[in-house]
C-alpha cells in the first residue's frame, strides 16, 4: 500500500492507495502546534493504524508546504513551525522503520497528475497552480524534478520581466511586495488574490475573483478589459516557462483553473511570446482537486520502470 499525507498548518490527512492510485482509505486530524515531538506523533500514529487496518508496512509520502532541503535533511517549512528547521525525514524515519519521503506540495499535486492515466504518456509534465499563491511542479518521467536543494518549482518567484511591464504600463504598473522579500514576484500576480488585487489597482474595484470572473461572462466592459490583459500576462509569463522547459502537457490547478475561459484563450495568446518553431503544448484542468496532495505524495515511491 501507498501512504500519502497532506500536511497543512491546520490539519494533516493520511490517505492510503492501491498500486493503481486508487484510494481506500483516509483520514485527517488535527496539525499539533505545541511541540515537534506531538507533531511526529500525530504523524506516526496515523501510519501505524493504516498498517494495522490494511495488514502491511505502506509506503510513506509526505507533501508539505515547503521543502526539505536535499543536501542537508532539514525542512523548510515556515507556517509549521514545530516542524521548521527540523530533520523531518530522518526522525519519522527511524520511528516508523522504513523510508520517508518529502516533496514540495505543489511537486504532488503535478505528480499527481502526471500518473493520471491520460497523461502517463507525456515524459515531461508541468504542474501550474494559480491559488492562493502561484506555483509549480516539474515531473520527468513519473518522477518529481526537485533540483540541487529542492526548490525546483518554485516558478511564483520569477518575476515581472519587460513586455509583462509594459502590459500594465510603465508608470502605472503595480510592484506588489512578495513574501519572499522581492518585488514583482509572479506569485502575487497570477495567483487568485493577485487576480483580485490587479483588478483593484487597474480597473479602481475591489472585487472578489468570483465576482470578477462573473462579470466578465456577463460582458461587463471593464472586467472583458482586465481578463484580456490577465491572459495576456498569464501568456508571457508561462510563455517564458514553456522556453525554458517545453513541457509535453501543462495541467493547472487552484481556484483560477476553474476560470474555464483561460483553457479558451491562454492557447491563442501563447504562440505570440514562443519561439517560431515551439509548439503550445496542451493545457488541462486538474482532475484530483484537493485529493492531489495525498495522492501526488503516495507517487513519491512510484515508478515507470
Amino acid at each position: 500500500m501507498y501512504y500519502g499525507f497532506d500536511i497543512g498548518g491546520t490539519k494533516i490527512e493520511i490517505a492510503v492507495f492501491d498500486e493503481n492510485l486508487e484510494k481506500l482509505y483516509s483520514e485527517r486530524v488535527d496539525t499539533p502546534k505545541e511541540s515537534y515531538d506531538e507533531w511526529l506523533n500525530a504523524i506516526v500514529h496515523l501510519v501505524e493504524k493504516a498498517d494495522a487496518k490494511f495488514a502491511c508496512k505502506g509506503t510513506v509520502g509526505l507533501g508539505v508546504p515547503g521543502f526539505v532541503n536535499q543536501e542537508t535533511g532539514i525542512a523548510e517549512i515556515t507556517n509549521i513551525r514545530v516542524a521548521d528547521n527540523k530533520p523531518i525525514l530522518k526522525d519519522l524515519s527511524a520511528r516508523l522503520g522504513r523510508e520517508v519521503r518529502a516533496e514540495n506540495d505543489a511537486n504532488c499535486f503535478a505528480l499527481s497528475e502526471a500518473w493520471d492515466k491520460d497523461n502517463q504518456q507525456y515524459p515531461l509534465v508541468l504542474g501550474l497552480i494559480l491559488g492562493t499563491g502561484f506555483g509549480g511542479g516539474l515531473v520527468f518521467n513519473g518522477k518529481v524534478h526537485s533540483g540541487q536543494t529542492g526548490m525546483a518549482g518554485e516558478l511564483g518567484h520569477l518575476q515581472l520581466n519587460y513586455h509583462a511591464l509594459k502590459l500594465l504600463g510603465w508608470d502605472k504598473a503595480p510592484i506588489y511586495e512578495c513574501g519572499c522579500g522581492n518585488k514583482a514576484c509572479l506569485d502575487t500576480y497570477l495567483s487568485g488574490r493577485g487576480f483580485e488585487m490587479l483588478y483593484r489597482d487597474l480597473q479602481g474595484e475591489t472585487l472578489s475573483a468570483k465576482e470578477i470572473i462573473q462579470r466578465f461572462y456577463n460582458k461587463d466592459e471593464s472586467a472583458v478589459k482586465f481578463v484580456e490583459i490577465f491572459v495576456e500576462l498569464c501568456a508571457i509569463s508561462i510563455g517564458n516557462i514553456i522556453t525554458a522547459l517545453d513541457p509535453h502537457v501543462i495541467v493547472l490547478g487552484g481556484g483560477l483553473s476553474n476560470f474555464d475561459y483561460l483553457y479558451e484563450a491562454l492557447p491563442k495568446a501563447l504562440p505570440a511570446h514562443l519561439m517560431r518553431t515551439a509548439k503550445v503544448p496542451q493545457i488541462k484542468k486538474a482532475k484530483f482537486g484537493d485529493s492531489g496532495g495525498v495522492r501526488g505524495a503516495a507517487a513519491l515511491f512510484l515508478s515507470r520502470e
